[in-house]
C-alpha cells in the first residue's frame, strides 16, 4: 500500500527574537542575536540567556487558565494557537476524536518544581501552589492544548532531550500514516532559564562563559566558538495527510519526506566523536524519503557552537552530503532552546523552502579551517531550496533527523 504524503498545513511560533513564525522568520534572517544578562540570573556562573521578551504570557493566554500553566506551556499554547489559525482550521467544527497532539520537551516544568521546592523549604507547605503538581509535570503543554482545542484524540509528550521536537514531528507523521487520526497537532516546548538549570550547564562545561557582548558569544562552527548560549520558546505545526488537506482548500507549507533515529549508546553529554551513529540517522531519514544525498539542497544544522559537538557535526556533514550544500545554524541567533529547538530549527527548514532564503549563521565569519562544509555567514542566501534536512542531536545520544521537502516537488 503506498504511503501517504503528510503535509504542514500550519505553523506557529514563539523565540527570542519573534511571538509569531513571521517576526521570528525576520529575527533570524537578520542574523543577530539578541542574548542578554537576565536579573533572575544574578550571581550565577552563567548570567545571561536569549529570552523570550516584550509579551505579557498571562495576557496572551487570557482567561483565568493561565495560572495553572508554566511559562513552557503557555508557549506551546500560544504556538498552537498561531498554527490552526495558519492552517485554516476551526477547532469548533472538527471532530475533536480524530485530533491528536504531540508536543515534546526536554526539561519540562523544572523551573517551576524548583520554585514549589524553594517555596516549601523556605515558608513551609502553605507557600506552595495548589497547582504545583501542574506546574511541573511534561505532559501539560500537551494536555492544555488539547483542552484548548477540544482534541479527544491521542495525546503525547515525548522526551528526547534536544531531539524532542523532531521525535514529536516523527511521532505524528506515523500516527497519520496508520490512520490513526486525521489531524495532528505537533511540536515541542522549552523555558528552563533560572539559576538551576543554568548553573548545572556551567558546571558541565557545556556553556559558554561571559567574554563580552553575551549577543556574540554563540558562534556555531566557529574556530573559537565557546559554547552553549540558552534559548526557549516553542514551535508547533498542523500535519495532515496531503491529499485530504488539499481536498478541504489548504495549502501545504512542505511535506515531511522521511525521519530518521539513533542512539550513540556512548556517552550520556558527548556525541561519539566518529559521528557514524549520527550519520545513521542521516541516512535512514533519506532512505525514508527515498532521496540520495545529492538530493539534500540545504542542511539546517543542529550547531551548538560547543567544540567536540561542532566538529563532529561537521564531519558528519561533510561526509553524509559530498556535494557541500549550504548549512545553516539558528542557534547562533536563538541560542539552544533545548527540547524545542528540533521542532522550531525545523519549522526554519520549511521558511526556507517557502521562500529560498537560507540565513546566516550568526557570529560567524568563515567556519574552522577543516571544516569541509559550506557555511552561509553573514547575509542571508538566496537560493532555490527544493528537499532539506534538518538535524537534533541531544543528551544520552538521542539523534534525530528529519527531511522536508517543498509540496510541488
Amino acid at each position: 500500500m503506498k504511503r501517504p504524503a503528510i503535509a504542514v498545513t500550519g505553523l506557529g511560533m514563539i523565540t527570542p527574537v519573534g511571538h509569531t513564525t513571521d517576526t521570528t522568520w525576520d529575527g533570524v534572517r537578520a542574523g543577530l542575536s539578541p542574548a542578554r544578562t537576565v536579573p533572575e540570573l544574578q550571581g550565577c556562573a552563567v548570567d545571561f540567556a536569549c529570552t523570550v521578551a516584550g509579551i505579557d504570557l498571562d495576557e496572551a493566554v487570557g482567561g483565568r487558565s493561565a495560572f495553572r500553566m508554566g511559562r513552557y506551556v503557555k508557549f506551546a499554547l500560544l504556538a498552537a494557537r498561531e498554527a490552526v489559525a495558519d492552517a485554516g482550521l476551526d477547532p469548533a467544527h472538527w471532530d475533536g476524536a480524530r485530533v491528536a497532539v504531540v508536543v515534546g520537551t526536554s526539561s519540562g516544568g523544572s523551573a517551576g518544581l524548583t520554585e514549589q521546592a524553594v517555596a516549601l523549604e523556605r515558608r513551609g507547605p502553605e507557600a506552595t501552589s495548589p497547582s504545583g503538581i501542574l506546574l511541573t509535570i511534561p505532559n501539560m503543554p500537551a494536555a492544555e492544548i488539547a483542552i484548548a482545542m477540544k482534541a479527544t484524540g491521542p495525546s503525547l509528550a515525548p522526551c528526547t532531550a534536544c531531539s524532542s521536537g523532531v521525535t514529536a514531528l516523527s511521532v505524528a507523521r506515523d500516527m497519520l500514516t496508520l490512520g490513526q487520526c486525521d489531524i495532528v497537532i505537533a511540536g515541542a516546548t522549552e523555558s528552563i532559564v533560572f539559576p538551576v538549570a543554568m548553573t548545572g550547564f556551567a558546571r558541565s562545561g557545556a556553556a559558554a562563559r561571559r567574554d563580552g557582548d553575551p549577543a556574540r558569544l554563540c558562534r556555531p562552527f566557529a574556530a573559537d566558538r565557546a559554547g552553549i548560549v540558552m534559548g526557549e520558546g516553542a514551535a508547533i505545526m498542523v500535519l495532515e495527510r496531503a491529499e485530504e488537506a488539499r481536498a478541504r482548500g489548504a495549502s501545504p507549507r512542505a511535506l515531511i519526506a522521511g525521519t530518521g533515529a539513533t542512539t550513540d549508546a556512548h556517552h550520556p553529554t558527548s556525541p561519539h566523536p566518529a559521528g557514524e551513529v549520527a550519520r545513521a540517522a542521516v541516512d535512514a531519514a533519506l532512505r525514508d524519503a527515498g532521496w540520495r544525498a545529492e538530493d539534500v539542497d540545504h542542511v539546517n544544522a543542529h550547531g551548538t557552537a560547543t567544540p567536540q559537538g561542532d566538529a563532529t557535526e561537521a564531519a558528519l556533514i561533510g561526509r553524509a552530503y559530498p556535494h557541500r550544500p549550504p548549512v545553516t545554524a539558528p542557534k547562533g541567533v536563538l541560542g539552544h532552546c533545548m527540547g524545542a529547538a528540533g521542532a522550531i530549527e525545523a519549522g526554519l527548514t520549511i521558511l526556507t523552502l517557502q521562500h529560498g532564503v537560507i540565513p546566516p549563521i550568526a557570529n560567524l565569519d568563515a567556519p574552522e579551517p577543516g571544516f569541509a562544509i559550506d557555511c552561509v555567514t553573514k547575509t542571508p542566501r538566496e537560493v532555490p531550496v527544493r528537499r532539506a534536512v534538518s538535524h537534533s542531536f541531544g543528551f544520552g545520544g538521542q539523534n534525530a533527523v528529519i527531511a522536508l521537502q517543498a509540496p510541488q516537488v
